[in-house]
């Protein structure tokens, strides 16, 4: 898995960096969003807990997924910030939860 930043711009009344991504994954599906999380932060050289991933979009019959994501200069800003589901989709799923 290949990531290349095509835009970088800063938002500083939210208090956060707005980033868009693309994606090379040559024999696998489209990765999960934990494991693009991570790979963000550590592109970014951020703290894990200030990225989060808003959408994730794999071109229909090729290798290639374009991404949105925000890294916000807190993680108690991304709280505060972030709506609530995409909070829920950034974070692992629980072992032995409802629906389990």
């Amino acid at each position: 898995m290949k990531i290349e930043i095509i835009s970088q711009k800063r938002n500083n009344l939210l208090g956060r960096e707005e980033v868009t991504f693309k994606i090379s994954h040559e024999g696998e599906g489209t990765p999960p969003r934990l494991k693009v999380r991570e790979a963000m932060a550590n592109t970014l050289g951020v703290d894990l807990e200030r990225v989060y991933v808003k959408r994730l979009e794999t071109k229909t019959g090729t290798m290639v997924t374009l991404g949105e994501a925000n890294i916000y200069d807190s993680a108690e800003n991304a709280v505060k910030v972030e709506p609530k589901h995409i909070i829920l989709r950034n974070k692992p799923k629980e072992k032995g939860g409802e629906g389990e």
